[in-house]
């Protein structure tokens, strides 16, 4: 499964740097607008300790962990909607991504170039504004599409009548947005989730990054942020992530050992990226499963609510077209009995047809026939 997350934010609030720190990467940044012109694109692990258990139990010869797709995406400035600075190129990316990681500086530096004064809740509001004026040229031009079509179809009650439901969903739509209300947008494009002819940029599933001083961590500190209060006032703690993108990329440069200790000075327990990961991951409503055997242990993304049936797909087309049935498990009794055959002894170990919907951290073995 392909999963894509997209860095954006106003030039010069720590994209890049975080970019570098999430994905071990190099690229430049520079203290200048526009220094990430086209998007770069890196895959990243999805930290899960639940995989190098499974290894140890199976022997395994090698591990392999899902991922998440991160992308860094030119910065934007007001005006990108009509071609402003990079905004087409920058609003093409975004459509490209199923989820925004909206990354706003949340401290003062008179050693990064801004224009303005630093305001995260603004920045945002900047980018949902540029946003939301694309959708209204695309909703607009669907309108009259979807109008023509009723006139051609009044001799098809059917299709006129589907027709007729669009053109209500999209006013519905357009009302919204010329009102500059994103979030009755997002609940009215939710009601059909995201039409196929019309995907909008400002309904898009969404994190927020604080971009926190580094000498902020400690003590967490950062809680006092007026910035960060702001934006745990506007978006609740679930949705907010704070990060020092600067320590991230130096602890991303360290050995192990090296982070460790720097880590420790800092007082985290992990990387902060393992929570915007693990949380971009759970954003997009997935789960994680496995298949393992003496030559891997492998995780796997799947939508929460997909049948095992589907999640044979996600591991070869041929597992999901010639399905029979499916051994499930889950990987915590695992843990806790400590092998398989004393699972299939215990009788924890299931044999589902094809409608089982896969639970996080089951193992899966599908029996199939083509």
């Amino acid at each position: 499964m392909s999963i894509k997350a997209g860095l954006v934010g106003l030039p010069n609030v720590g994209k890049s740097t975080l970019f570098n720190a999430l994905t071990k990467s190099s690229i430049p940044a520079e203290n200048y607008p526009f220094c990430t012109i086209d998007p770069h694109v890196a895959i990243t692990e999805v930290p899960d300790k639940r995989l190098a258990k499974l290894q140890a139990v199976y022997g395994s010869q090698k591990s392999i962990p899902t991922t998440v797709t991160f992308v860094d995406i030119a910065g934007l400035v007001k005006g990108a909607a009509s071609g402003e600075g990079l905004g087409n190129k920058f609003l093409s990316h975004i459509r490209e991504v199923d989820l925004i990681l909206h990354v706003l500086r949340c401290f003062e530096d008179e050693e990064i170039t801004r224009a303005e004064l630093v305001d995260p809740i603004s920045d945002y509001e900047i980018i949902m504004s540029e946003l939301m004026l694309k959708d209204i040229d695309a909703v607009t031009r669907r309108l009259e599409r979807v109008a023509h079509n009723i006139k051609a179809s009044q001799q098809k009650p059917k299709e006129k009548k589907e027709f007729e439901e669009e053109q209500d969903f999209l006013q519905r739509i357009q009302v919204a947005l010329e009102k500059g209300d994103y979030e009755t947008v997002r609940t009215i494009y939710q009601e059909k989730q995201a039409i196929e002819k019309l995907p909008l940029l400002s309904p898009k599933n969404y994190l927020i990054i604080a971009n926190i001083a580094e000498s902020e961590i400690e003590n967490d500190e950062f809680k006092e942020n007026i910035h960060y209060k702001a934006l745990i006032e506007r978006f609740g703690t679930d949705r907010v992530v704070p990060v020092s993108a600067k320590a991230e990329c130096e602890l991303s440069q360290l050995s192990p050992e090296d982070a460790e200790d720097m880590m420790a000075v800092l007082g985290l327990v992990e990387p902060s990226l393992h929570t915007i990961i693990r949380k971009s991951y759970q954003n997009l409503g997935l789960i994680t499963f496995f298949t393992c055997g003496p030559k891997e242990a492998h995780a796997w993304s799947l939508h929460q609510g997909k049948t095992v049936k589907a999640a044979g797909g996600e591991i070869h087309s041929d597992l999901e077209r010639g399905f029979i049935c499916a051994e499930v498990f889950n990987c915590e009794d695992l843990f806790e009995h400590g092998s398989e055959a004393t699972l299939k002894a215990i009788g924890k170990v299931r044999r589902e047809g094809a409608d089982y919907k896969v639970q996080d951290g089951d193992i899966i073995l599908i029996k199939f026939n083509v």
